[in-house]
């Protein structure tokens, strides 16, 4: 596994100047949020951007993955809207575009996955017509993905039609278990969300995870917290997705730490470097930058 980091986490600086820094600390993989301030996956001037991107990524030896979940890149004035599961059907299929320009991306860069949720549902749409929004949103998503050859990193969030591994299991079957599927593990949404034992409630799908976010956070408190200031209890779910036979990023996600985010990635990489190191010699553990790169 590499030690990882959000472009969402970082502030004050290029996101591209960050890359340099980061892998001096020896972080190996960066979960970079299409945004405007980081890659504006609109912008006319994006092959580019994208080239800057690549060159950059390649000169530090760092692997990458795509996040969709940036607050205010589609609409300026609504969070995160419009969504897998907004009313609108118009408004829908703006994020169905999206996300397809995203795979376009990741394809681009070299990504390991497309990492995606399926939004707030803001209205009184019963069970039904939520679940024929959100699979019928991402059926043309998953089709492209599939052309691309690119996994997607589905991400149960609190507070969104899908927001724990069980709603997941139920959004997987409804689709008909597609291969493209995969799955996206906020550590610390589990813990918000009372998901324990965390290990064991991980185990049956440890092997279609292609992306984690790293927090730490309180029961029943959406609010990620510097790793090591909350109730996470880190060995076990990490000896969980090392089962799994995970060896991607694990992406440090903290954006209200943005504005120290030198101070948060160095102590992140010291809380985490040697809980990995103590992993049993027989699972994938912690890969140096020079390791992860031969």
């Amino acid at each position: 596994m590499l030690l990882g980091f959000s472009t969402n986490s970082i502030g004050d600086v290029d996101p591209l100047d960050a890359i340099p820094m980061l892998r001096d600390m020896g972080y190996g993989s960066l979960a970079i949020t299409l945004d405007h301030h980081t890659l504006n996956p609109f912008a006319n001037d994006l092959p580019a951007r994208l080239c800057r991107w690549r060159d950059a990524l390649a000169a530090a030896g760092m692997a990458c993955v795509i996040e969709t979940g940036a607050r205010h890149l589609l609409d300026p004035m609504q969070k995160h809207e419009p969504t897998l599961v907004t009313a609108d059907r118009e408004a829908r299929q703006q994020r169905i575009d999206f996300l397809c320009r995203a795979i376009d991306i990741a394809v681009d860069l070299g990504a390991a996955c497309v990492s995606l949720w399926s939004g707030v549902v803001r209205d009184s749409a019963d069970e039904a017509a939520i679940w024929s929004r959100l699979t019928g949103s991402l059926a043309p998503v998953l089709d492209h993905a599939a052309a691309r050859r690119i996994p997607l990193g589905f991400e149960p969030e609190p507070g969104m039609a899908i927001d724990t591994l069980a709603r997941y299991r139920q959004l997987f079957d409804r689709l008909g278990r597609p291969d493209q599927l995969r799955l996206t593990v906020d550590i610390g949404h589990m813990e918000c969300m009372g998901e324990r034992p965390m290990a064991d409630v991980l185990q049956p799908w440890a092997d279609r995870v292609v992306n984690v976010h790293v927090d730490d956070m309180l029961a029943c408190r959406h609010e990620h917290l510097p790793l090591g200031t909350g109730d996470v209890d880190f060995p076990p779910i990490l000896a969980a997705l090392a089962a799994g036979g995970y060896v991607g990023g694990l992406h440090i996600e903290l954006p209200r730490q943005a504005h120290r985010w030198v101070e948060i990635a160095t102590q992140s990489a010291a809380f985490l470097t040697p809980l990995l190191r103590k992993l049993p010699p027989e699972l994938p553990r912690y890969l140096s930058p020079k390791e992860s790169s031969r």
